[in-house]
């Protein structure tokens, strides 16, 4: 179920929900433009990216992370079926100009595009930001459980009660990241969304970089 303003607690698990004018468009343009098994994703990714900072007690505008963690993957909606961009940067820019329009530093406007831009690139997220960094981390936990016993039982089962993850959860989200990157697949090349193209798709064929090499024109 798609999370409302009207059944999402102020708190889970020990993290405040932001609910600034901001905020609350910020969640009300995920709740619009995406399906329920992204929006739920987006708002897991925000209390997962919290504790981590709380836990390492690293520093960043939580209201920054919360616009990132909502727009990381408003680029899969229906408004980018004729973009050829990555679906991150389609995101990242989406971020960029929201936050403009509120207002936002300059500093935060680029910390959140990179760290939307970069949330699916393995390595490099943790190099550019503790934004950055805990929006990819996050984006693991929740789709990988990569680190999911850093939290406790409690707050795993907060998060789930507030955000749930519903039967087949596995199996949607890589439909829903599947229906956003099928009319683009040049753009997958290099990236994890290409095994998820590889997979919903019989006809899509990967492209390989070393035979980009070996086929390239110069007379060697």
């Amino acid at each position: 179920m798609k999370p409302s303003r009207a059944t999402s607690p102020d708190i889970v698990a020990g993290v405040p929900i932001p609910r600034s004018p901001m905020a609350v468009a910020a969640a009300d343009a995920v709740r619009a433009s995406l399906p329920d098994v992204l929006a739920g994703h987006a708002a897991r990714v925000f209390v997962f990216a919290s504790l981590t900072l709380e836990r390492e007690r690293l520093l960043c505008d939580r209201s920054a992370l919360y616009v990132a963690a909502m727009f990381a993957g408003i680029g899969l909606s229906s408004a980018y079926d004729h973009s050829q961009l990555r679906y991150e940067v389609d995101s990242a820019n989406a971020a960029r100009e929201f936050l403009r329009r509120h207002g936002a530093s300059a500093a935060d406007m680029n910390d959140v595009w990179h760290a939307i831009a970069l949330h699916m690139t393995p390595g490099i997220p943790a190099h550019i930001s503790p934004l950055a960094r805990v929006l990819a981390e996050a984006m693991r936990t929740d789709l990988l459980a990569e680190n999911l016993n850093a939290c406790t039982r409690t707050e795993r089962d907060e998060i789930l009660l507030a955000y749930p993850r519903e039967s087949g959860f596995k199996e949607r989200i890589i439909e829903a990241i599947g229906r956003g990157i099928a009319h683009r697949p040049a753009s997958t090349f290099g990236t994890v969304c290409a095994d998820v193209l590889e997979r919903i798709d019989p006809e899509y064929c990967r492209v390989n970089f070393c035979g980009l090499i070996l086929g390239a024109q110069w007379k060697d």
